[in-house]
């Protein structure tokens, strides 16, 4: 896996086919290969270049540095694009990386052409909050949960009515979630990041075409709050995708798919 050195630290990052590239930004602790299994596919064949970076903080990068911000993180993808050559570029992030696409949009026009924003928001409400201070407590309590109750947890969070009520795709939903569980503490530094004040007014600067993607059983971040945040920016659309919970781009991938190679070929 090839690694860049920028902004002060190296960072890990996938890099699949040729063509124009395609900046991928994972959420909380989520390493850059999960869009390895549905997006980086159908990104290659409709003619892209997609790199899928691996987050500060994720666990995943060579080197994992203690205490970080929002704007360190949006500065790595920063370095990242101007490293690899290819700017200006469309950029897409999924929660925590949509909040890094959008400031990045924001902070650096001149390295974006188009950016898809999944399951993000232009501010924290309170359900956010006690989310991500639950997830906090968690992780300095050292207390480690077994994985079928974490899995359990994480499909009732993250999953969709849907999803649920198909017994079959549900077992394989939780096979994969308990062989794989989330270690809070693994990734204690990014945790809260996503917890950001009200940014809706300084959105409206964005003038680079923006895709806000909604999932409609989204417990984590409601589609309500994403459909504000395309309307808070001039240049952007909504698009909300039925039958997904957070999860969206794993649990729906050929719908989400679509939504991005229609919007970057428009």
């Amino acid at each position: 896996m090839p690694v860049a050195h920028v902004n002060g630290v190296d960072v890990s990052f996938e890099d699949h086919g040729r063509g124009e590239p395609v900046v991928m930004v994972a959420g909380t602790g989520a390493p850059g290969r999960v869009w390895r299994a549905h997006q980086v596919p159908a990104l290659r064949a409709a003619g892209y270049r997609v790199v899928a970076l691996d987050n500060r903080g994720s666990g995943a990068g060579p080197g994992e540095p203690g205490d970080f911000t929002l704007a360190d993180m949006v500065a790595d993808v920063a370095g990242l694009i101007e490293h690899l050559g290819q700017g200006p570029c469309r950029v897409v992030g999924h929660s925590l990386g949509g909040i890094i696409a959008q400031e990045l949009v924001l902070a650096r026009p001149e390295l974006v052409t188009q950016a898809v924003l999944m399951s993000s928001s232009g501010r924290a409400d309170a359900l956010m909050r006690a989310m991500a201070a639950a997830d906090l407590e968690r992780a300095d309590s050292g207390v480690k949960l077994p994985p079928a109750l974490l899995a359990y947890q994480l499909a009732i969070q993250n999953l969709s009515p849907r999803t649920l009520n198909d017994e079959e795709r549900l077992r394989d939903w939780l096979g994969v979630l308990e062989m794989s569980p989330p270690d809070p503490s693994a990734v204690r530094a990014q945790l809260g990041i996503e917890i950001i004040p009200n940014r809706l007014a300084l959105y409206r600067k964005i003038a680079r075409p923006c895709l806000v993607i909604g999932f409609q059983d989204d417990l984590v971040v409601r589609p309500h709050l994403s459909r504000e945040l395309a309307e808070a920016i001039p240049s952007a659309r909504y698009t909300e995708i039925p039958g997904c919970g957070h999860y969206g781009y794993l649990e729906r991938p050929e719908a989400v798919n679509v939504a991005l190679t229609d919007f970057f070929a428009a």
